[in-house]
């Protein structure tokens, strides 16, 4: 079982930086695959970016790519996700979510939100002038 604790959110005005933190409470953080989800309200969740348990691989969904930058320290179990130029579509709900991988990466396993099976609590953004 893994815990996952996310914190780091808050209201900025467009344009403005953000960094999410996600801790977890398992001394194998370095053999999952990590995600950072959002959900508005009224929309689906959707995944925003992915990393490979290592940490040498990141993926990101085109509406974020060039702001956000996700990374991980296996040394702390900590998942982080650096936002900057944020916009007020920006604004919902980040998660952070887990899936134990075999392999040091696979992409049909990373990015699929089904596939992952440990969720945070969530961390509220709001982006707004």
């Amino acid at each position: 079982q893994v815990q996952l604790v996310e914190s780091g959110g808050g209201s900025v005005q467009p344009g403005g930086s953000l960094r999410l933190s996600c801790a977890a409470s398992t001394d194998t953080f370095s053999s999952y695959c990590m995600g950072w989800f959002r959900q508005a309200p009224g929309k689906e969740r959707e995944g925003v970016a992915f990393i490979a348990p290592a940490g040498h691989i990141t993926y990101y969904v085109d509406s974020v790519k060039g702001r956000f930058t996700i990374s991980r320290d296996n040394t702390e179990n900590t998942l982080y996700l650096q936002m900057n130029s944020l916009k007020p579509e920006d604004t919902a709900m980040y998660y952070c979510a887990a899936v134990p991988s075999p392999t040091p990466w696979s992409g049909p396993l990373c990015t699929v939100s089904g596939n992952y099976n440990y969720w945070g609590q969530g961390t509220q953004v709001t982006v707004s002038s």
